[in-house]
C-alpha cells in the first residue's frame, strides 16, 4: 500500500498502479475514458498512462496537467495541484473550512506570513486593516506557511479576520509563494488585482527589507475606496509570477519531506529538502519553512547561511512591486 498526499487530503491507494476500476485521483473509467462529473480525457489520451496491471499514477496524474513525485522506498506519492494561476481567475482553495470563491463580492487581501518571518509581527496591524476596511466590503485573509500548526496559533489566536494554516504548502503552490511576506490583492470578481508582493504592514523590519508600510497601506485604502489596485490588466499579467517546472517539482519535494519529517524518517526526509534545494535554490519559503521540521532554528546560523548564499548569487529574498505610484 502506497500514501498518497493530493488535494489537501492523505490518503491510502494500492500502490503507485492502481489496479483497473478504481477511480484516479477522482476520475472514473467510462467507456470512452475517464471522466469526473461532465469533464471527460478521453480514451485515446488515457491509454499512455493505462498499463495490463492498471493505471500510472504518475502519468496519469501529467494527463490532467499536475505533476507527480513517487518514493516507492517509503511508499508515498505528492501530486501537485492543477496550475490555473491567471490574473483573471484567482486560484479557488479551501483550507480550515473557509473557500476562498465565498468571498467573491469582496475585496480580499492575501496575506501569506509564518512564525519564521518577522512579519509575524505584522499580524495585529493587518487585523487592524481589516477591522477598518471592512464595512467597504474588504476582508484581509491571512494564511500562515508554517509546517506545524502548533507554531502558527499563539500569533492567529486573538485576531479578528480570518487566519488560517496552510500546513503542506498547497495554497502556497496555487499562488507560487516563494518567501513571505507576499501579498495578492483579490478583486471582487475574484480575479488577481494585484499579483504576489513582498508588502508589509508595518516598519518593523524597514532596516532589513527595505519595505515602505506607508506606501503599500495607503495604495491599499485606495483601492478598496476607488476600486483603482495601481495596475492595469496587462501589467497584472507582465507581473504574475508563474511556477516553473522546477518550482513545481520543489514543492512536491518539500510536500514529501513534510510529510516524512512527520513520520520521524528524517534521512529520507533530508533527502527530498535537498532535492528541493537543488530545483529552486531561491525559494525560501521551503529552504526556511522546513527548518523547524529538522529542528533547526530558522532565525539561527542556517538562515543566515541562506541568506548569504542568495545574495551571492544575486537572488532577490523580497520581491515587491514596481513603485505604488
Amino acid at each position: 500500500m502506497y500514501t498518497l498526499l493530493a488535494d489537501g487530503r492523505e490518503e491510502t491507494i494500492p500502490g503507485a498502479v492502481i489496479p483497473h476500476g478504481v477511480p484516479v485521483l477522482g476520475w472514473e473509467r467510462k467507456p470512452h475514458g475517464w471522466c469526473r462529473g461532465d469533464a471527460c480525457v478521453p480514451a485515446f489520451r488515457a491509454a499512455a498512462a493505462e498499463t495490463p496491471a492498471g493505471v500510472d499514477l504518475a502519468a496519469f496524474a501529467e494527463l490532467l496537467g499536475r505533476l507527480a513525485v513517487v518514493d516507492p522506498d517509503n511508499r508515498v506519492i505528492a501530486v501537485g495541484e492543477t496550475q490555473d494561476l491567471a490574473p483573471d481567475e484567482a486560484p479557488d482553495f479551501t483550507l480550515d473550512g473557509l473557500t476562498l470563491s465565498d468571498l467573491t463580492g469582496t475585496k480580499v487581501a492575501l496575506v501569506f506570513w509564518a512564525s519564521w518571518c518577522g512579519c509575524r509581527y505584522d499580524l495585529t496591524a493587518w487585523d487592524d486593516l481589516h477591522r477598518e476596511l471592512s464595512p467597504n466590503g474588504f476582508t484581509v485573509l491571512s494564511v500562515s506557511l508554517d509546517r506545524d500548526r502548533t507554531d502558527a496559533a499563539p500569533w492567529i489566536a486573538d485576531l479578528t479576520h480570518p487566519a488560517l494554516i496552510d500546513a503542506d504548502g498547497t495554497v502556497a503552490e496555487r499562488y507560487n509563494v516563494i518567501n513571505v511576506p507576499t501579498v495578492v490583492w483579490i478583486d471582487e470578481s475574484g480575479r488577481i488585482a494585484r499579483p504576489q508582493d513582498s508588502m508589509t504592514a508595518t516598519d518593523t523590519f524597514r532596516e532589513l527589507n527595505g519595505l515602505s508600510s506607508e506606501a503599500a497601506t495607503a495604495a491599499l485604502r485606495s483601492w478598496v475606496h476607488t476600486g483603482d489596485p495601481g495596475l492595469t490588466r496587462d501589467s497584472v499579467r507582465a507581473h504574475l509570477r508563474a511556477p516553473t517546472p522546477d518550482e513545481r517539482r520543489a514543492r512536491l519535494h518539500a510536500r514529501l519531506a513534510t510529510w516524512l519529517f512527520r513520520q520521524s524518517r528524517t534521512a529520507s526526509a533530508r533527502d527530498h529538502l535537498a532535492t528541493a534545494a537543488l530545483l529552486a535554490p531561491h525559494d525560501v519559503a521551503i529552504r526556511r519553512g522546513l527548518m523547524p521540521l529538522d529542528g533547526v532554528d530558522p532565525f539561527g546560523d542556517a538562515y543566515f547561511k541562506l541568506r548569504t548564499e542568495l545574495e551571492a548569487s544575486g537572488t532577490p529574498i523580497y520581491r515587491p512591486l514596481p513603485d505604488w505610484s
